[in-house]
């Protein structure tokens, strides 16, 4: 299951059934789970753990040093989980002393082609990256996050569950949950319904509906309303993302752009 051509430094901690192509390189900090395989001319490096049944696909680099100038060679993680889809010519780096030195990949995710995950970001599970979708460093997704092709995220964002991204998007600012944000510089444009309705009864989309309205169309402060609508006992749902935009550092552009 290893091609004779692949470079397998000692150390490597190897499960049952993996494959690894001819041409790929593991480097010596490496863990690989169960059942994983790595295609042709794959690069994994550094203090990388890698789950079971993952799939990663040929020129893929993962576990190389951050991109960050404030790394000096400390010792920093990668983690990712099970189920993963990894594309070809992906990048993926550790963590750096700044951010909690890892990075966390959780399970069933697809990563498409030229994906780009930079150091310190952390994501949920079941979470699509189109094509050169691009994270930079401590970026934070939540579970079922789509994020469509050559959309960039700046540091720190943070991406609610469940919400999605329009492809070639720059995001500046916190996406809440459940929600869809799109544009050259994107801002909300209403609620993720077709990704909702794959997963929610109709009667939390529709809390989920009054909940968006009276935050982005009343005109009331966002603080304001969030604090009313938790004082209601709301749905779990509504909560999250009340509790989200009560958290924000980065703060939510809700208003729509003409480019949009």
């Amino acid at each position: 299951m290893i091609h004779k051509t692949a470079i397998i430094e000692d150390g490597v901690k190897i499960g049952k059934n993996v494959s690894i192509g001819a041409y790929s390189f593991i480097g010596s900090g490496v863990v690989i789970g169960d059942n994983t395989t790595i295609s042709t001319h794959c690069h994994i490096e550094g203090n990388t753990t890698i789950g079971k049944n993952n799939k990663i696909f040929s020129h893929a680099v993962i576990g190389s040093i951050p991109q960050d100038l404030k790394y000096s060679g400390e010792e920093v993680f990668l983690e990712i989980g099970d189920n993963n889809i990894i594309r070809e010519f992906a990048l993926i780096n550790p963590g750096t002393k700044g951010g909690g030195g890892i990075t966390k990949i959780g399970n069933k995710n697809l990563l498409m082609g030229y994906v780009h995950i930079a150091h310190d970001v952390k994501i949920g599970d079941e979470c699509i990256l189109a094509n050169v979708a691009t994270l930079a460093g401590h970026v934070e997704l939540g579970n079922g996050v789509v994020i469509g092709g050559l959309s960039p995220i700046h540091q720190f964002v943070k991406i609610g569950d469940y919400a999605m991204i329009g492809g070639a998007s720059a995001i500046g600012q916190d996406i809440p949950p459940y929600c869809l944000a799109a544009g050259r510089r994107a801002s909300l444009q209403g609620l993720n319904l077709v990704g909702l309705r794959r997963r929610f009864d109709k009667s939390v989309i529709n809390e989920l509906k009054r909940a968006y309205k009276a935050l982005f169309e009343s005109g009331k402060p966002l603080q304001e309303v969030a604090d009313e609508l938790l004082k209601n006992n709301p749905t779990k749902e509504v909560r999250n993302l009340c509790l989200f935009i009560k958290n924000s550092k980065r703060g939510i552009r809700y208003k729509r752009d003409n480019d949009v």
